[in-house]
């Protein structure tokens, strides 16, 4: 066995990659509604390996969302609380645009960005009403897979 190649980015390099996150989150959204909403959804949607946050007007139907791939974080940083928090800072931005002032919040998933969400969007000055966990649970439903052998 050899020794293992950590690779190390530069300041430089660290520098250009939070500008990269920073200027999408910067992007202007285009907002099209018929009339402005006053209470509204946010979906979060955390698993190992991605975070996802979705804006619903009070029927369901998703107005924005965002990711954290889809912000610009790749691989594993995907998964990060930092991640999540900039996906939820994106989201909030979102509201203020939606003129949303009251949000229901449904926490879905075990990711580590559940809570880094939640935080971002409270300390963004949206007005939350509830905060409901709706993770699937499965009630001894189907049989798990056989254990590996290696």
């Amino acid at each position: 066995m050899g020794k293992k190649r950590v690779i190390q980015k530069t300041e430089k390099e660290l520098i250009a990659e939070t500008d990269k996150v920073e200027q999408k989150l910067k992007k202007e959204l285009n907002v099209q509604t018929a009339k402005p909403f006053r209470k509204g959804r946010i979906y979060v949607s955390s698993t190992y390996n991605n975070t996802i946050v979705s804006l619903a007007d009070e029927r369901g139907n998703v107005l924005f969302w965002r990711s954290a791939g889809n912000i610009g974080f790749k691989g594993t940083k995907k998964g990060t609380s930092f991640a999540a928090s900039k996906v939820a800072q994106a989201v909030a931005l979102a509201c203020d645009q939606f003129k949303i002032k009251e949000v229901s919040i449904f926490v879905k998933g075990v990711g580590g960005g559940r809570d880094s969400a939640l935080k971002t969007i409270s300390a963004a000055g949206v007005e939350i009403e509830e905060i409901k966990d709706v993770t699937p649970v499965p009630h001894n439903g189907c049989r798990p897979k056989k254990p590996r052998r290696v």
